[in-house]
């Protein structure tokens, strides 16, 4: 089909329903393992240097191959890039699986995190690039669905998997489980993604891919390393400064490249746009508290409540309804409601946690019951939050840069992520120490700290809301959308 040719791809609905199972794959590997991390470590006789890395490298691979793989997709060809990023994750999975020993199971979490990390910008590139209009809302609604449900229900699937194949295999069946989701969605993706390429090929940036991968990596390590509820005092921290450092380095050649007329890995005009800055911020801050929500919450009930990890699980189920409904809604609405809807999703996000920060501390007996409610409250406000505000961040990004973009909101989402859980799970452990092992005062202190994760993106939402509602904001938006309906048309041609 020509560029020209705005007639919507008539697989767009199938080709969507390939990327979302395959980003959802990706992000419930991050949950499920932790359920699965007490049998792994008897099972591999692994210590606890071996259980960090096998934690800490999916994150940190994931996290650094984002924004390359996005540019490469852009540059190069979208499908491409996925399929081998799912290649490349479901052969890492078999290898994770048949690990005999911790190193070979560390390795292969790498290139687990890797082939996550390619597959994730290509999932919102195909979005912008496949849809239109209000359609791209109701797309961005169901990836914000599969984002929230995945995160919510990794716990359940992995209780049943560790119960199904029992404490010697059963964690190894967390990782054998995608090696055949993953060969039929490679199989799935060569038929109906579209196989078009950027057309002219475009400079990769090698050099700014090396500067931007050491930094993201640098930023990351202090944030991941030491295990769950290390110390933040004991964190190589000073490995921030040589991570500014390489940043600063990375945007001098950036423009310096830029320059020179090639194509950077960043589109450096996206710095300037108003709505793609504020929702990569606003991102960063949500997911700071979202991210952890769950970790504290399962260590609660499995620790504290001595629940299993399927009873845990299931506690939490009600956070990933209420989340996939809301989520649904949300891509129908976003259209009209725009930043305000996103604003009623922190607000119902804020209530829950702290509706749950108040029954903890009076419930006896059946508490994942009596936490269903709020747990629900607040993942439907999760889910107007999520998906929407991808929606209006990508807004005016142009769909050819739509990977890089994607990849770049993603990142900053992931480091949010990695903050809020080092943050969180320190003082969830600390009040744990100091206070003769009270798991309920442990987690409504550390609830509190999420939710203040998720007040300061609600201020952003709102200082958003009202930047967006002057006049001098409408008329640039107009304007913008003026010059971009050329590049609305989905970029599939063949090759």
């Amino acid at each position: 089909m020509p560029e020209t040719d705005n007639r919507p791809d008539p697989a767009r609905w199938r080709a969507l329903a390939v990327c979302l199972v395959a980003g959802g794959m990706t992000l419930l590997d991050v949950s499920i393992v932790n359920v699965a991390l007490p049998t792994l470590r008897t099972g591999l006789k692994a210590n606890d240097s071996d259980i960090q890395w096998i934690v800490a490298g999916y994150a940190l691979a994931f996290g650094m191959a984002l924004v390359p793989s996005g540019r490469l997709g852009d540059a190069r060809s979208r499908r491409g890039v996925f399929i081998a990023g799912v290649a490349l994750f479901t052969l890492a999975s078999a290898a994770s699986g048949a690990a005999p020993a911790p190193i070979y199971l560390s390795i292969a979490r790498v290139l687990q995190g890797i082939g996550g990390g390619m597959i994730s910008p290509q999932v919102s590139g195909f979005i912008q690039n496949l849809f239109r209009g209000p359609e791209r809302g109701r797309a961005f609604g169901l990836f914000g669905a599969t984002i929230g449900v995945s995160t919510a229900i990794g716990p359940l699937l992995g209780g049943l998997l560790v119960n199904l194949g029992g404490p010697d295999f059963g964690w190894r069946l967390v990782f054998y489980v995608n090696v055949p989701v993953g060969i039929v969605l490679v199989l799935l993706a060569l038929r109906y993604l579209p196989s078009g390429s950027a057309g002219r090929k475009q400079s990769l940036d090698p050099f700014g891919i090396l500067l931007f991968a050491a930094s993201i990596l640098l930023v990351l390590y202090p944030l991941v390393e030491g295990g769950q509820g290390a110390p933040l005092s004991d964190r190589p921290w000073w490995l921030l400064i040589p991570a500014v450092a390489l940043l600063l380095g990375f945007w001098l050649w950036e423009r310096f490249w830029q320059r020179r007329g090639n194509a950077t890995l960043i589109d450096l005009s996206l710095l300037k746009v108003s709505s793609y800055m504020s929702g990569l911020t606003l991102g960063t801050f949500y997911f700071a508290g979202f991210t952890s929500i769950f970790l504290v919450i399962t260590l609660y009930l499995q620790q504290g409540l001595k629940y299993s990890a399927l009873e845990a699980g299931a506690t939490q189920m009600s956070f990933a309804v209420g989340s996939a409904i809301s989520a649904w809604l949300g891509g129908r609405l976003v259209q009209r409601m725009g930043r305000l809807l996103v604003v009623l999703g922190l607000v119902g996000v804020s209530v829950g946690l702290i509706a749950v920060d108040l029954l903890v501390p009076h419930l006896n007996g059946l508490v994942g019951l009596k936490l269903a409610p709020a747990f629900f409250v607040a993942g439907f406000g999760g889910g107007l939050v999520v998906s929407p505000n991808v929606t209006l961040t990508l807004a005016e990004v142009n769909p050819a840069q739509a990977g890089s973009g994607g990849g770049m909101l993603q990142t900053a989402q992931r480091v949010g992520s990695a903050i809020g859980v080092a943050i969180v799970l320190a003082q969830f452990f600390a009040q744990l120490a100091g206070n003769r092992g009270n798991f309920a005062d442990a987690l409504s202190i550390s609830l509190r700290t999420t939710v203040a994760f998720v007040l300061v993106a609600l201020v952003l939402a709102l200082v958003d809301l009202f930047r967006r509602r002057t006049p001098k904001a409408r008329a640039e938006h107009v304007a913008d959308e003026v010059v971009r309906v050329p590049d609305a048309a989905p970029r599939h041609a063949a090759s």
